[in-house]
């Protein structure tokens, strides 16, 4: 594998459970079947389905048929019972967002002596009859014994993800939500805050098409529906130390300080009752990772050096720095999460639900290696609140409304007052040219932005007959992005002291605009014996609310602009699933996808469009319209054995008005570059996985994905960069892999043990090379991406031993990642 992968985190710890949570209210799935006479086979009307610990039920019409919606994810018992005949109890049945779990109940003759109450355990089908697209869920049982700590990681594990790039799209196009509330961040198009794996009651990822209640995302959804307080006090709580380990000391320095409070975790939950019916669940995490990254504080940002004369024995090395060892990837996360949900009026339910982040980290610079202290530090503080309300008309129609408010704020600099007089002389940085280790000077820039929104959303879902599941809505999203990015200057025009300066640079923006966004959906999901199909079509408006240019911007000529259209989108969808037999289902699925560009695209540097007369800059464009992905699958379910199955699915993505850049000249030879929709590409493919359910003491899966992904650039800012060097770079017209194009990729995972007893879990990875472009000197020396980087391959590890202590379960355990190469 590659030599970054030698690097070895080795994490162990302890971990206390308290029973069990159960879930309520969030985002859903359904429950369908018949109630029969054991004897005749014949239906049975009038039989009351009930689940328990739940207000949910239902009764059985004159066809014996029962419909319940609106189940939260998790695991449920089901008790049936009817006047006249001995009750039934199916256990462990297993409901799953946006799906429906079909049951059948026998019931027995009262007159016929059976016992007080039939017990059945439910039988989970390998095989979703109503799955029309890709899409994977892992519970919260299978995320205890996954040898990950982020969402991220669980991500990642899915077939035709590579590093958060979904089925060969671009960063950025996937829709990230908490209990169905959007929380990608419109700025980044990254995912603003996310749930803690420890409270989370299913992950939902979808990879391929979606329907068309999920809007501005192109290649995929992650729905991370968290828990909810059940009907007795229970709690959890966990931590663990570790380092990372590796032979390669040459590599990476300061690989032999190994210490176990390098890595550290404490999570924690507790839910139950709160007053009256109504419960809580509250979680929280901190999380510290000094990473294995580090530099050597040799030099200082205010250090001066000189090595101009051709004579080495002339050059002037000035370095105060005290020679520490400093971390340069290190990450610290806070996480609080708590909801609430309180019953009112009947089966109606008013939820609150709370989310907020806090992370301090670092990216790793190389040339500041020697320098650590020039580099910068980020800070993000990201919150989520919502508050719902689901209206029970009848068992077979609610009505849910949310009110939603996000914010997220960004911050990243060397100091924090820009008057510091730490920050250094600008030309500290110019001692040292080329591909050379700076020996002082720092980042003399620094960026802050906001973003905010409120966000008012309405959903009705109605069975209206048993084959016909009607869901329509409406959204209206009022956004805000602030930003303030400025520079530091200290030079012989300011008395050689820092001072903010706020013109000269177009990454320099002072800007307040507030864009809306609207959207409203209708579909419907038709249930047959022989067919499922889910039909539905989605608008989505776009009120940029900023200028946009009308001339190119010239030299000694103030700005020509004008507002920004308006922007309607229609995106029809469509996803049909067959039974072939009752253990095989072929699907084949179709739709087309919007996205507003990231608002950091939209509207960098557009309050003044301000010019900087000596170096190139680029300008954003409010005025760009929305990218573009049509999507094709077709697939294929069959259960080969009682425990065994295997899933082949063909995709194909066509991309269209993507971002990338134009360059233009003010007029006096310095370019700028104007984001517009100029790139392309597309993606094919296959997936091959099979899936071993834990039958026994042994479950696992494994999938194989063939991929390619080409378009004629990874970056939207290629063609301003191709702008930066004498000569320019002639940029990519024709299709080449994209950056994160891995044409082969093979996952698996795997877990012996026995239930509340023990279990090893295995996952592995490994994919062919990412791509890259040859060159020597900086110059190229081959095709844009026409070689491909070494043959990646990770396996972790974790192992856990479990005691039962009363009703609390405590358990020990080990996790190690990147245990081989």
């Amino acid at each position: 594998g590659n030599r970054t992968s030698r690097i070895l985190p080795l994490l162990t710890g302890i971990l206390l459970l308290l029973w069990h949570f159960t879930a309520l209210p969030g985002t859903t799935g359904k429950i369908t079947g018949k109630v029969l006479d054991s004897g005749t086979n014949e239906a049975l009307p009038g039989a009351n389905i009930v689940l328990e610990g739940t207000r949910l039920g239902a009764a059985t019409n004159v066809e014996g048929y029962f419909v319940i919606i609106n189940i939260p994810p998790g695991s449920y018992t089901l008790n049936a019972s009817l006047v006249g005949y001995h009750p039934a109890r199916m256990t462990e049945v297993r409901v799953q967002v946006d799906l429906t779990t079909n049951l059948e109940f026998t019931l027995t003759e009262s007159s016929i002596d059976i016992g007080e109450e039939v017990v059945v355990v439910a039988e989970r089908p390998l095989v979703q009859r109503d799955l029309t697209s890709t899409s994977a869920r892992v519970s919260a049982e299978e995320i205890k014994l996954y040898p990950v700590e982020e969402v991220s990681d669980l991500v990642n594990l899915q077939a035709g993800v590579v590093n958060g790039h979904f089925r060969g799209g671009r960063i950025g196009e996937v829709l990230y939500m908490v209990d169905g509330i959007p929380v990608t961040d419109l700025y980044s198009r990254e995912a603003g805050v996310t749930a803690e794996t420890n409270a989370i009651e299913e992950l939902e990822v979808i990879s391929g098409t979606f329907n068309a209640e999920y809007g501005q995302a192109m290649s995929g959804v992650v729905n991370q529906v968290t828990k909810t307080g059940g009907d007795h006090f229970s709690g959890s709580f966990s931590t663990f130390i570790g380092d990372y380990v590796t032979s390669d000391t040459e590599l990476f320095m300061n690989a032999g300080d190994v210490n176990p409070t390098h890595i550290y975790d404490f999570q924690g939950s507790l839910g139950g009752p709160l007053i009256g019916e109504s419960r809580f669940f509250l979680s929280g995490r901190h999380f510290y990772n000094q990473g294995y990254l580090y530099g050597q504080r040799r030099f200082l940002p205010t250090d001066s050096s000189n090595f101009s004369s051709n004579n080495p024995d002339e050059w002037h090395v000035g370095s105060s720095g005290d020679g520490a060892f400093v971390s340069l990837n290190p990450d610290r996360r806070s996480t609080l999460q708590a909801k609430v949900t309180i019953p009112v009026m009947g089966s109606s339910i008013l939820k609150l639900l709370y989310l907020g982040q806090k992370r301090e980290y670092r990216f790793y610079m190389h040339p500041y290696k020697f320098n650590p202290e020039g580099t910068f530090q980020n800070f993000t503080l990201a919150h989520m609140a919502d508050a719902s309300f689901t209206a029970v008309f009848s068992p077979t129609t609610f009505l849910e409304i949310h009110g939603s408010w996000y914010s997220n704020r960004n911050d990243s600099y060397v100091f924090e007052d820009p008057y510091d007089p730490r920050y250094p002389d600008y030309r500290r940085a110019l001692a040292v040219s080329g591909a050379s280790f700076l020996t002082g000077g720092a980042e003399m820039i620094q960026f802050h932005w906001e973003t905010r929104y409120l966000s008012g959303r309405a959903d009705i879902v109605s069975q209206i007959t048993p084959e016909h599941q009607i869901k329509g809505g409406v959204e209206g999203r009022w956004n805000r992005l602030w930003v303030h990015n400025f520079g530091i200057r200290n030079d012989q025009a300011t008395g050689f002291k820092p001072i903010p300066v706020e013109h000269g640079n177009s990454q320099f923006a002072h800007a307040w605009v507030d864009p809306r966004q609207y959207a409203a959906y209708l579909q419907d999901k038709m249930e047959f014996d022989r067919l499922i199909v889910n039909l539905g079509a989605r608008f989505d408006y776009f009120k940029p609310n900023a200028d946009v240019l009308l001339e190119q911007l010239r030299l000694g000529q103030d700005p020509v602009t004008t507002p920004a259209k308006e922007e309607l989108q229609f995106s029809p969808r469509f996803g049909l699933a067959y039974p072939i037999t009752d253990r095989g289902v072929l699907h084949l699925s179709y739709g087309h996808f919007f996205q507003v560009p990231p608002f950091e695209l939209l509207y960098i540097n557009t309050a003044s469009y301000n010019i900087n007369v000596t170096e190139s800059f680029q300008v954003g464009n409010p005025g760009l319209l929305s990218q573009r992905t049509i999507a094709y699958e077709l697939g294929l379910q069959q259960q080969l054995t009682d425990d065994l199955k295997i899933d082949v699915v063909g995709f194909y993505k066509d991309m269209r008005n993507l971002i990338g850049t134009e360059v233009f000249d003010i007029g006096n030879g310095t370019k700028y570059s104007q984001y517009v929709n100029r790139d392309y590409g597309n993606t094919r493919g296959f997936i091959i996985s099979l899936t071993k359910r834990p039958i026994g003491f042994f479950s696992g899966t494994i999938d194989y994905t063939f991929q390619i992904a080409e378009g004629n650039a990874s970056d939207p800012n290629s063609v301003f960069l191709d702008n930066q060097t004498d000569p320019p770079v002639q940029s990519q017209k024709q299709l080449a892999p994209l950056d994160w194009d891995r044409t082969h990729t093979l996952n698996f995972t795997a877990t012996l043990g026995a239930r509340d007893n023990y279990a090893f879990t295995l996952i592995g990875r490994f994919g062919s090379g990412l791509p890259y472009t040859p060159a020597f000197q900086n110059q190229r020396t081959g095709l844009l991406n026409s070689e491909n980087r070494p043959i990646l391959s990770t396996v972790d590890l974790y192992a856990t031993k479990f005691f039962a202590i009363g009703s609390t379960q405590l358990s020990v355990f080990l996790k190690i990642y990147n245990s081989m190469e």
